[in-house]
């Protein structure tokens, strides 16, 4: 038993070490209309609307499936909250983004040898995207709104970068839940 206790100590320290390495934080972005907010209560909610089919960004951006997890994910983090969805007379309406652009990170300063025209082969500097070229990523962001539902004023907005490129299944659900779980803990309710 005494060999035991060190080894079992050793194996869950390192399996909190991984758990606490697969955590990842996601930073939320924020704003709210903090005067527009303390004047309406959000008791009831509807969808402000969603993905249509006549878009172009429907078959690139608008998932039909992801679409459906994040609903499902708002709708849990609102409920928590103790706002109730309904079809019509709401409060406040809720709305919402899912998406991914492609970025280019660049240019940088950068330093070698090469030719230039005054003065010859030696060293220098300048700005562009250096020897190695630009970096190119693709940048993937989900976002929640809320607005009034009388005045259609917007009340808050959050967003978190969170790529679900190549992701389908459970895996995209995990991903959009843990994306609207952070932008949650922003809520101005």
């Amino acid at each position: 038993m005494q060999k035991i206790m060190p080894m079992i100590r050793t194996v869950l320290a390192a399996a909190l070490t991984c758990a606490l390495a697969a955590c990842v934080t996601l930073h939320v972005t924020s704003s709210v209309n903090t005067s527009a907010v303390s004047a309406v209560q959000c008791h009831t909610v509807a969808w402000a609307g969603s993905f249509s089919g006549n878009t172009p960004l429907y078959s690139t951006i608008a998932n039909p499936v992801n679409e459906s997890f994040l609903r499902t994910a708002i709708a849990a983090q609102l409920n928590s909250k103790g706002a109730r969805m309904v079809t019509s007379g709401a409060d406040c309406l809720i709305g919402y983004g899912i998406g991914s652009r492609n970025m280019v990170d660049g240019p940088y300063p950068y330093w070698g040898w090469g030719w230039g025209p005054r003065w010859g082969w030696g060293p220098g500097w300048g700005w562009g995207p250096g020897p190695y070229g630009a970096y190119y990523y693709q940048e993937g962001i989900i976002a929640v709104d809320l607005y009034d539902a009388h005045s259609r004023q917007a009340l808050w907005h959050a967003y978190v970068h969170q790529d679900l490129y190549g992701l389908t299944g459970q895996k995209a659900e995990q991903h959009i839940d843990a994306a609207v779980s952070a932008i949650f803990t922003k809520y101005p309710g």
